[in-house]
């Protein structure tokens, strides 16, 4: 090989590993006065952890694909046409419950009248303790209170870690509780890692459903949501509406918008409590992981009564994934979960 070319073979590989490393690159950028945090990769936007006064929890919101398609419902932070209006309490991506010493974190939201505000909690942001990013990574940690009869109750500390691979997008959800007193869950369906998706996420449906119009205005129509074409498939190997109320490692919910096929996965972790989780996944747009509410869940077949004293702790984590891309499917969520379970 002359040495003119083996120049050029290097300089084409230098120039592949510049290129590799800028398309994979993650900012997470501090905004106090906003009340959020952005995630960008590549330079635009991927998420943001936001939390205004009137949503009753922080959450993630909105979630992009690599292609920039928006993953998560807009509705009611924005009103965009052909989107469903039920359960104003369902926001990006959240965690929470709905039995926390008898009061619903889970339900709260502004629609809630303030004669009934006292059976709801709420989680509050108290700070960023700390934000960073490197290379393909980016870390957010954050400190908050789950509040309920007017003093805290938990106090929860997050670790949230950005991962960056081109099609594939992930988030690691990492949520330590500590109970500021005796702590009861008692077994509810609502909970505990919820994300509500775009309409094109929603598993095909008859039922008359009450969508966005044009104007913002909610409008009742006896036809489906024609956008509506995903499916579930679990670790277990179940498939659509059936995959309510079971046990599964992993679950995927995958669809396409237009040409883009979309994946968006929830892994559990085998140290969480009440592992595999049972999953709260519906079609109309819920997608949600409950490793607590096993009654509710399981037909009354197995209860958990999860409970921690004053001054215990105890820890959640998930692996949620956004993929583009075209081929993957169980053995990479296999690969992917396997994976998670050795890293924390």
């Amino acid at each position: 090989m002359s040495r003119l070319l083996c120049m050029t073979i290097l300089a084409s590989m230098a120039l592949s590993t510049t290129m590799g490393q800028s398309n994979s690159s993650v900012k997470v950028n501090n905004l106090p006065s906003e009340n959020k945090v952005d995630v960008l990769f590549d330079g635009e936007l991927f998420t943001s952890y936001i939390y205004p006064e009137n949503i009753m929890k922080p959450v993630l919101w909105p979630v992009k694909t690599a292609q920039g398609t928006v993953i998560t419902r807009s509705y009611p932070l924005e009103k965009v046409e052909g989107e469903r209006t039920d359960h104003p309490h369902h926001i990006g991506i959240w965690f929470n419950y709905g039995d926390v010493n008898g009061l619903d974190y889970w339900n709260n939201s502004e629609a809630i009248p303030a004669s009934k505000k006292d059976e709801y909690g709420r989680i509050v942001h108290q700070r960023v303790v700390s934000a960073s990013s490197e290379k393909n990574k980016g870390e957010l940690i954050v400190e908050s209170q789950w509040v309920g009869d007017g003093h805290p109750v938990l106090e929860e500390i997050t670790k949230f870690t950005f991962i960056n691979k081109g099609p594939i997008r992930i988030i690691d959800r990492e949520t330590k509780l500590k109970a500021l007193e005796d702590v009861s869950f008692e077994d509810n369906k609502e909970g505990v890692l919820g994300i509500r998706v775009a309409p094109e996420l929603e598993l095909p449906s008859d039922d008359e459903i009450t969508l966005t119009d044009a104007h913002g205005n909610p409008t009742t129509v006896k036809a489906s949501n024609s956008r509506a074409n995903a499916d579930y498939l679990s670790s277990e190997g179940i498939t659509g509406k059936d995959v309510w109320g079971t046990r599964a490692r992993w679950m995927n919910l995958f669809g396409e918008f237009g040409d883009e096929k979309v994946d968006v996965v929830i892994i559990d972790h085998p140290d969480n409590p009440g592992y595999p989780t049972y999953w709260h996944a519906r079609g109309y747009g819920l997608f949600a992981a409950n490793p607590l509410g096993q009654k509710a869940l399981s037909g009354g077949k197995e209860a958990l009564h999860f409970a921690l004293k004053k001054g215990e702790e105890t820890t959640f984590r998930y692996r949620i994934v956004i993929s583009g891309e075209k081929k993957a499917g169980k053995r990479k969520w296999d690969k992917l979960s396997n994976k998670f379970a050795k890293e924390y």
